[in-house]
């Protein structure tokens, strides 16, 4: 093998050759010759080098692929850690809010009992309303949290159709305008005279203005100002929520919408908050393909949110009316299956006081026991009991040689698409997220004989 040492020792003896024949003008040919190979051994001596630091490259190429296999499957697990967490994070707030709703449940019924009560006094029934708006308020707060987990996950799907957006501002004030006039506050609401209409989820869009409509009275001091006002422009269907309360601070409004955000103005904590809700309005917009910003010019100068929806052309047709279902006439005989006992003692309470005859079982086999041995005219059963749960015992019911089916409505702390489509699946005819609404409930219990 050629090494360098060598080709030195030839350009010595070369270079002395060449010195002697230097003063022979015949021997310039082989000069030439020597220089050639001069040349030629310069040639050698770098590409040894390159060839040397090419192996060096080799070396390192080689090791920084090696790392990079290690990387990319440290990321893939880092991947999988973080799927498997999203999963376990949504699997606990569902858990969370089916255990934290199973207690609003005889909470909500007690109240309206005390409001239905013959003898109850103004100061009791003002007590019962207060309870009954901060159920509410805890389920809408419990709603938030998980729309911003399902939303952050990809789990929500909408129900698009051509909507005028007056309908889903109406729906939201029905919830609001309670609370803004015990604060003798003063909403203003201006719409545009021929309906604006937008591609739009209705529940959705719902949710979005009772959020912002909601926010502006919570920051607004009592007797103070909200205004709503809709208009169109160019492709668009713009809303405009604005109030005289408390405002934003400057160093708050750029992440105004960002998860758990809140600013100074919560400190008070009079009407709490989870700093959700308006990361879930500017989510749901977006999907709606639409933009919602937020103005104030500062602590105490009030704020002011505005949506922005894509315009659609609604029918010349008036949209069809939701039927209206019959308050029931007459007492039903209606099983009620809940394994928690202060739940089921108030609904209860509740139905006989509307004239129903109710028989109570506080788990899954008592309660099919009760279906499959007497007749009922209304089911009412609770999805998550001990041992077996709501599913199978009306799927056991269904699939039983009993003559006559009762109509059957499914309870439960769960209110995700899945949940209600398997409860469907298993037999129920209704289903109600908890906290149930007396009213909602009452409707559906009517008389099947």
């Amino acid at each position: 093998m050629f090494h360098e040492d060598d080709s030195n020792s030839v350009q010595r003896s070369l270079q002395s050759g060449s010195e002697q024949l230097s003063s022979d003008p015949l021997s310039a040919t082989l000069l030439r010759h020597i220089g050639t190979l001069e040349d030629e051994l310069a040639r050698l001596r770098e590409s040894l080098r390159e060839k040397e630091a090419l192996e060096a490259t080799v070396a390192r190429l080689r090791e920084a692929n090696e790392h990079l296999v290690v990387a990319a499957i440290n990321a893939q697990g880092s991947r999988d850690d973080a799927e498997a967490t999203n999963r376990r994070q949504n699997e606990f707030l569902a858990m969370l809010a089916h255990e934290l709703r199973n207690p609003l449940v005889p909470i909500s019924m007690s109240a309206m009992l005390l409001e239905r009560s013959s003898d109850a006094s103004p100061q009791l029934l003002n007590f019962s309303k207060v309870i009954r708006r901060q159920v509410d308020h805890m389920a809408r707060l419990l709603d938030d949290l998980l729309d911003a987990a399902r939303i952050s996950s990809g789990k929500i799907t909408l129900s698009l159709e051509p909507m005028p957006v007056s309908n889903a501002i109406d729906q939201a004030l029905e919830t609001v305008l309670p609370r803004i006039r015990e604060r003798g506050q003063h909403l203003y609401l201006n719409m545009p005279s021929e309906p604006a209409g937008t591609r739009g989820d209705r529940v959705r869009l719902t949710q979005v203005f009772t959020n912002l409509i909601g926010n502006a009275s919570k920051y607004t001091g009592d007797g103070g100002n909200v205004y709503v006002d809709v208009t169109v422009e160019t492709g668009e269907v713009v809303v405009s929520v604005r109030d005289n309360g408390t405002g934003i601070a400057p160093e708050v409004l750029p992440h105004i919408f960002d998860l758990f955000t809140q600013g100074p103005r919560s400190l008070a904590r009079s009407e709490g908050g989870l700093g959700v809700g308006l990361n879930v309005v500017r989510n749901v917009v977006s999907m709606h393909g639409g933009t919602v910003r937020a103005d104030s010019d500062g602590l105490g100068q009030g704020s002011r949110f505005v949506v922005r929806l894509p315009l659609c052309p609604l029918t010349n047709s008036a949209p069809p009316r939701e039927a209206t279902a019959a308050q029931p006439a007459g007492n039903c005989r209606v099983l009620l299956v809940e394994d928690n006992i202060d739940a089921c003692e108030t609904l209860k309470a509740f139905l006989e006081l509307e004239a129903h005859e109710v028989t109570m079982a506080h788990d899954g086999q008592a309660g099919l026991d009760a279906m499959l041995a007497h007749d009922y005219d209304v089911i009412v059963c609770d999805i998550g009991l001990p041992g077996m749960d709501g599913l199978e015992v009306l799927a056991r019911l269904r699939a039983s040689s009993k003559g006559a089916q009762p109509l059957a409505i499914g309870l439960s702390g769960y209110g995700q698409a899945e949940d209600r489509s398997r409860a469907l699946a298993a037999g129920f005819d209704h289903y109600l997220v908890k906290p149930v609404s007396p009213d909602a409930l009452l409707a559906l219990v009517a008389p099947r004989r």
